[in-house]
């Protein structure tokens, strides 16, 4: 691991957040193994001299339970938006059912747009396959499939939106420039799918390659993810600072800590303009909770990237340092225990006391971790709106609920929404075209696209849509959703079908 030299703005970005006296900040001890993991590092920060006033709140598991479904009390808002520093457990999420994350919740109702994960090499005292591993993936934190907008349409079909936005695309990517810039870093590399999805993550892509044209000293390079995430779990050391949509982000930032020596060891910062979360990637482990196994790295690290944050500099370099001091020492968890390289087994609470014992001392084989307390940061991005285009409806789609097998029977009952300026064009299941001339050999399920599209030289508004549903309400059709498809500036703001 190299030496490093940060401002300490410049760790994460934004204003110097030094003040006199200590800082509040918000604390929530989380579900699982999260109450034991912040009691660990609550004790390593305060031992090392973190001048921090804790305003503790409950979220997650319990809140979940009394009734309130967004996970929160409203009066915990109150202190978010107060210290706009929260140091958050691991909190568990009910799976399916109608209760959202509250992780997502509050990352994008508080604005943290940019999830910043460090993924570092500890060889030989961690195992690994990488150890010249040092990637930095920077995840878009607030759009994307986690707007969590899901639907049930049919029978057998359920969908999720994927929303993309220029400004968010300009936010993030920035940021990414940015950081790379304020740490010396090389080179940013973008991870999309816009071979398939060519105007969401097309857009991503569109974005950054505008924006790496402003940072000429940045090598700027662009990986389809799939492919990009092969090379980044073989040959990691090709990866510099990696910024991604929010979904490749959160799944391959999980990857890189792994492959990097262990998830456990990783922390994550959520960074806006009017706040900060600082957590571990890791989960609750409820399997994990109560016995004095788990590993508090990932949190007491995060703990070390939000001292940095608030103005405490010296303070996370004196944790950071007894921290790499306790790795290189063999004293680790059962996680990253290695027989012939760790010396003992800790549990959670004699691992924090093992930290604390060597607060002031520097490891001698992985080199120490120095910040510096300049204050020089680099400056949030911010998003200046960009002038309308010019916007025309010229076709919708609409979806229907249809149990039939033969495409032409749909056809023809579809037609009857027709009338002179605008006809049906085509007919997909899931994306894929099948009328006219479909393969008999696509599969389908009950929910069909119909898209209409105006003639030549017709114009189409949207008095024109609520006589077409009028149609085809009257012909019987279930219609369970329509999208309009317009161009903006003459250009199609809508994807073709599969096979069109």
């Amino acid at each position: 691991m190299n030496e490093m030299t940060s401002p300490q703005t410049a760790a994460l970005g934004g204003h110097d957040n030094r003040s006199r006296g200590a800082v509040p900040i918000t604390v929530a001890y989380g579900d699982g193994i999260g109450p034991e993991i912040m009691e660990a590092s609550l004790r390593v920060l305060t031992a090392a001299g973190a001048d921090i006033a804790v305003e503790q709140i409950e979220i997650g598991e319990k809140v979940y339970l009394a009734g309130q479904s967004a996970g929160i009390d409203p009066s915990a808002w109150d202190s978010l938006r107060r210290t706009k520093v929260f140091y958050k457990a691991p909190i568990t999420t009910p799976q399916g059912g109608g209760f959202k994350s509250l992780n997502v919740t509050v990352r994008k109702s508080l604005g943290l747009f940019a999830n910043v994960r460090p993924c570092t090499a500890y060889a030989p005292f961690v195992a690994t396959k990488h150890p010249g591993m040092d990637v930095v993936v920077i995840r878009e934190n607030e759009e994307d499939l986690y707007a969590g907008i899901e639907h049930r349409q049919t029978d057998e079909v359920v969908q999720c939106l994927k929303l993309i936005s220029r400004p968010g695309c300009e936010k993030i990517v920035r940021y990414a420039f940015e950081y790379a810039k304020a740490h010396g870093r090389k080179k940013v590399t973008c991870f999309t799918k816009d071979n398939i999805m060519k105007l969401t993550d097309g857009l991503f892509h569109k974005v950054f390659d505008e924006i790496a044209v402003d940072y000429p000293d940045i090598e700027a390079e662009h990986w389809i993810v799939d492919i990009g995430a092969a090379k980044l779990a073989d040959t990691p050391e090709a990866f510099d600072v990696v910024v991604m949509p929010n979904l490749y982000g959160d799944v391959l930032s999980d990857v890189a800590a792994q492959i990097a020596g262990s998830v456990g060891l990783a922390p994550s910062a959520n960074i806006g303009l009017e706040g900060a979360m600082f957590e571990a990637i890791h989960g609750s482990a409820p399997r994990r909770a109560d016995q004095d196994l788990a590993n508090p790295s990932g949190l007491l690290l995060a703990g070390v990237m939000m001292l940095v944050h608030i103005g405490q500099p010296k303070v996370a370099e004196k944790v950071h340092n007894a921290w790499l001091r306790t790795i290189e020492d063999g004293l680790h968890t059962y996680d990253i225990h290695a027989e012939g390289v760790s010396k003992e087994k800790l549990g959670t609470a004699a691992f924090a006391d093992a930290v604390i014992a060597r607060l002031g001392q520097q490891p001698t084989r992985l080199a120490p971790v120095r910040y510096d307390a300049s204050g020089q940061g680099f400056k949030l991005p911010t998003v200046t709106p960009k002038p309308p285009a010019k916007k025309e409806l010229v076709g919708i789609d609409v979806f229907v609920h249809w149990r039939g097998e033969d495409v032409e029977i749909l056809a023809e009952t579809m037609k009857k929404g027709e009338n002179g300026a605008y006809s049906l064009a085509m007919i997909t299941n899931r994306g894929v075209k099948v009328w006219p001339q479909g393969l008999p050999e696509t599969f389908c399920t009950d929910h069909w696209r119909c898209r209409f599209m105006a003639g030549p030289n017709k114009q189409f508004n949207k008095a024109m849509v609520v006589e077409m549903l009028h149609k085809l309400t009257k012909a019987g059709v279930d219609f369970v959703k329509t999208e309009h498809l317009f161009t903006f500036d003459g250009e199609p703001g809508y994807s073709l079908g599969q096979g069109q």
